[in-house]
């Protein structure tokens, strides 16, 4: 029986991840070994998968890892979605993980419940949630029976892992933290299964 396969990349390293700074949609550039991680990537991606489609954030990490990714030789150009963007933390977007703990713990996921909590021009857990998984649906709609890559952000990528548990949202987005560009190789018969972790 066919299957469709598809695979979420997290973005390659900026120098805001090394600094462990909130980047919510800030336009970030990736950094020399977000960019190495990319092209290591990109090679072992080549070789393993012939992708009928490619989609990414539109976000400035996830198009320049695209771009790399592509110059690798996956051979099918990107289409950018929106609704593949990390978090919008709005106003504390740049501050450093350190200073959002202590000042704002109601916007960090580890300590955070309510995912109703938005901050000022932001995203709540609840909306980005919402946001990830019509993107994921609007995918598999477009994609039966074909490999797909994605290259999207830590948190999309952990609320979608942990619906497919059948986890809440708090959990999702503290239980697991996918490296930057780690892949992560979904199967989808019945129901979405996560077959393997590359990078």
């Amino acid at each position: 029986m066919a299957s469709t396969t598809v695979v979420l990349v997290r973005h390659g390293e900026t120098d805001w991840n090394r600094d462990s700074r909130v980047q919510g949609w800030a336009p970030v550039e990736l950094n020399g070994r977000g960019r190495r991680q990319a092209r290591k990537l990109g090679a072992t991606l080549a070789d393993r998968y012939a992708f009928d489609q490619f989609v990414a954030s539109d976000l400035r990490r996830a198009r320049e890892t695209a771009a790399i990714l592509l110059a690798g030789g996956l051979g099918t150009e990107p289409r950018f979605d929106p609704g593949w963007r990390e978090r919008d933390v709005g106003v504390y977007q740049g501050l450093d993980r350190e200073t959002l703990r202590a000042r704002f713990p109601a916007f960090v996921p580890d300590t955070t419940r309510d995912v109703r909590e938005q901050p000022e021009c932001g995203e709540s857990l609840r909306a980005v949630h919402e946001r990830v998984t019509d993107a994921w649906d609007r995918l598999l709609d477009r994609a039966h029976d074909e490999t797909t890559l994605v290259v999207t952000h830590g948190g999309p990528i952990r609320l979608l892992l942990g619906a497919f548990s059948g986890q809440d949202i708090p959990t999702a987005v503290t239980e697991r933290s996918p490296g930057n560009c780690t892949a992560t190789e979904i199967q989808i018969e019945a129901e979405p299964t996560v077959v393997r972790t590359l990078g």
